[in-house]
């Protein structure tokens, strides 16, 4: 007997009411995704939202276009909501086909299974697509912060540059150090004498140096001329390489001739991926400055004193676009300065700093704030009016404790400027938009942004 049983993604769409929202949860896979449907009707129909259909498609262009059409089967595209987890780079390609035409997309944390339950792609696509609709349609509130599902709004044309340009940036430039890590190790071995005259042993003029003259031996024995030839403008002087030789002579760095070979080779090799990485580095600068100052994000955020092209490309690449944040406290928290205070009744109140929060942000915001005290600017005058308001005196050393509570009341202080320019101009720009296509035919565009039916439309 011919086996009759056909797959989810065979079975025929039935067609729902006009006006009722479709709720689709895509499982992400690699190479393929699973999505299921969850609406008022199906709910009703098949008594559980594990027994509402589902439809596999493939990570390919016919595989999304198939997936859009089973959409249209059900209802018009402007009544559905899709919700994916962000499980890496494998969502992207989805989500940026839907986005570009125009339709509802969220986003939320990957979720972690209860354990003992049986795990299969339909199950997880049908979890979220329930996950959206008890929240979009029916109002459920969550108290884990991690199940809530946000819009996916794509980001400006400057963030989505910056955003690979400045991950590459921090890569090379954890890179780069690694590299100066194990120079400083092969120096202090072979030559440690040379941070005597030369204080860095990774600057361009002691890698020259070095690359020239790679052993102790090879330096004292050099010929004044050959030593100038590595010399940059006046420095080091006669008197230095003078000095430069006697310590060679005397070095204390190993003498085994096997071991010398052997780190030569491995400090010329380091030297060539060093310059190499700063090359790139200097390129990525010139790029990256570029974009900053040619947009208006990054001329936004250099307005503001302590803030440089490198930090503002960091914020840009970080906040993509500043509709993703309710207010300034999310974006706080993203950031990860949002405070957290823990308190019971009289006895115990302690304020501390979230975990959370995007880690190179932590960093950036500390050196923006640290640069904007140092520079003597408006902020300044702010952190030396709130030391004496949040800081212990301690009258041993006539100095005031834990300077870091100011800091952090002005890096807080501080994104709530960038968040209100951002939200600021977002607004304006949107005003804007409304405007100059007030008498054009795009209500379907502006009514899947307001999130509004065709009907209401058409009744207003």
């Amino acid at each position: 007997m011919a086996n009759r049983t056909k797959s989810h993604s065979e079975l025929k769409a039935l067609p729902m009411l006009p006006n009722e929202s479709l709720y689709i949860g895509v499982d992400i896979g690699k190479f393929k995704h699973v999505s299921g449907f969850v609406s008022k009707t199906l709910l009703e129909r098949h008594k559980h939202f594990e027994h509402c259909p589902a439809f596999l498609f493939e990570q390919s262009r016919e595989g999304f276009r198939a997936f859009v059409e089973r959409i249209r089967a059900y209802c018009p595209l402007e009544q559905c909501f899709i919700l994916m987890e962000q499980t890496g780079h494998y969502h992207k390609a989805l989500l940026q086909y839907l986005l570009e035409l125009d339709l509802p997309v969220y986003v939320m944390h990957v979720q972690r299974r209860e354990s003992g339950m049986i795990k299969t792609d339909k199950r997880d696509a049908l979890g979220l697509a329930n996950q959206l609709y008890n929240q979009l349609a029916l109002g459920v509130q969550v108290s884990d912060k991690l199940q809530i599902v946000h819009r996916a709004i794509p980001p400006s044309e400057a963030a989505a540059q910056l955003k690979g340009l400045m991950r590459h940036r921090y890569e090379l430039v954890n890179e780069a150090t690694q590299r100066k890590n194990k120079l400083t190790a092969i120096c202090d071995e072979l030559f440690p004498e040379l941070v005597q005259v030369l204080k860095n042993p990774n600057l361009p003029i002691a890698l020259d140096l070095r690359e020239q003259f790679p052993t102790p031996q090879a330096v004292a024995t050099a010929s004044p001329l050959a030593l100038r030839q590595v010399r940059r403008r006046n420095h080091p002087s006669e008197a230095e390489f003078v000095l430069l030789q006697q310590l060679a002579a005397q070095s204390i760095g190993t003498k085994d001739v096997a071991r010398q070979r052997g780190l030569v080779l491995e400090q010329s090799l380091l030297i060539k991926e060093l310059r190499l990485m700063q090359e790139h580095l200097e390129r990525l600068d010139m790029e990256v400055t570029r974009i900053v100052e040619h947009c208006r994000e990054g001329q936004i955020l250099l307005s503001i004193p302590p803030i440089s092209p490198m930090y503002a490309a960091a914020i840009l690449a970080t906040i993509g676009h500043i509709a993703n944040f309710e207010d300034a406290g999310h974006l706080k928290s993203y950031f990860g300065w949002a405070p957290k205070r823990a308190q019971t009744g009289v006895s115990f109140d302690r304020t501390s700093l979230t975990k959370g929060g995007s880690r190179e942000m932590k960093k950036v915001m500390y050196l923006v704030a640290w640069h904007a005290i140092k520079d003597g600017t408006e902020w300044a005058s702010l952190y030396k009016r709130l030391v004496p308001r949040l800081c212990t005196y301690d009258e041993r050393t006539q100095t005031y404790k834990g300077r870091g509570k100011a800091v952090g009341h002005v890096i807080g202080r501080l994104i709530t400027l960038i968040y209100a320019l951002r939200h600021r101009k977002m607004m304006r720009h949107s005003a804007i938009f409304l405007l100059e296509h007030r008498h054009q035919n795009q209500c379907s565009i502006i009514q899947r942004c307001i999130g509004v039916t065709a009907q209401a439309t058409t009744s207003l």
